[in-house]
């Protein structure tokens, strides 16, 4: 497999590994938005969160908790942002999912996402698609 991220779990490319245990490896990102950014992901190669089950999620977000308690603590941050990007429209770099921790600090330089608002209709419209399909 040409996966880095398997690579890594595998012991095969170097890494600074944080967490791992039987389902779930987490290591520090090598181009951090900020020092102890670290990146969440599943031992099974899963190219995106829809191809996880719901017991694999539930382990990674339970490592994010962890990792987000000991980041605050251990680096002395008091926050950190979650992302997933998930599939290539969202810019998922590496075909297997992952969640990216990033400790945050305010005034850090990281803003907030531009936000727009819904046309008339549009929020309506938007929602029953959604809910169609759940």
């Amino acid at each position: 497999m040409d996966c880095i991220f398997c690579k890594i779990i595998a012991g095969d490319l170097p890494s600074y590994k944080v967490y791992e245990d039987d389902k779930v490896c987490a290591f520090l990102d090598v181009l951090p938005i900020h020092p102890g950014h670290t990146i969440i992901v599943p031992k099974i190669h899963v190219s995106d969160v829809e191809g996880l089950d719901d017991g694999e999620l539930c382990a990674m977000v339970t490592v994010m908790k962890k990792i987000g308690k000991a980041v605050m603590e251990g680096l002395g941050v008091k926050g950190y942002s979650i992302l997933l990007d998930n599939k290539d429209a969202a810019n998922q770099h590496v075909p297997h999912v992952h969640f990216h921790l990033v400790p945050r600090k305010e005034g850090d330089g990281l803003g907030r996402w531009p936000q727009s608002g819904y046309s008339e209709g549009e929020a309506e419209e938007c929602l029953k698609q959604i809910q169609e399909k759940l």
